[in-house]
């Protein structure tokens, strides 16, 4: 459970009121953490998040909300302190395939022969694309969506609270 501390600056750091905070920590709480059923008109009305990057509000069509949305979820599923072990964040029952010091991602997926993970509290983001991993620095950046296009030559497009993000912009560590 949230103390009014917490709230209020979870409020102020997403620019929405501390009742907004409060549905979605109440929401999350019921949720063990990982996931959500809310209702707020500050947060584009009735709403579900799941950690891992999925999120659905009523007011589809405004990106720059959702990805606000997106980035309070991960925030106060974080403050809550009930965030699941690394394995339920994955679709796959195999063991993660990431460094344990990086933590607990927000955002994993995989198609294909290629598959990532985002870990907000260490800044970065994994890439492996087909056995060649890739680590990134991200920096400020959130990234609260991901978009994977299949092709020949597949690519990941990034959504992050301040718009879309290019691979090309992160520092690549190794």
């Amino acid at each position: 459970m949230l103390d009014q501390h917490d709230i209020d600056q979870l409020a102020a750091k997403h620019a929405v009121s501390a009742a907004a905070v409060a549905n979605l920590a109440d929401a999350i709480e019921r949720g063990g953490g990982s996931l959500a059923q809310f209702n707020h008109p500050e947060l584009g009305g009735t709403g579900q998040w799941m950690r891992g990057g999925m999120l659905m509000i009523d007011d589809m069509f405004n990106d720059r909300l959702k990805a606000r949305v997106a980035a309070l979820c991960i925030d106060v599923a974080d403050a809550v302190g009930k965030v699941p072990a690394p394995e339920a964040t994955t679709r796959s029952t195999s063991t993660n395939w990431w460094p344990a010091e990086f933590g607990v991602p927000s955002t994993v997926g995989a198609q294909n022969a290629m598959r990532y993970a985002f870990f907000p509290a260490s800044k970065r983001l994994l890439i492996d694309d087909n056995g060649q991993m890739s680590t990134y620095e991200t920096g400020e950046h959130v990234i609260v969506g991901v978009s994977q296009q299949q092709s020949r030559a597949q690519s990941l497009a990034f959504a992050t609270v301040k718009g879309a993000l290019d691979l090309a912009s992160l520092t690549k560590i190794k």
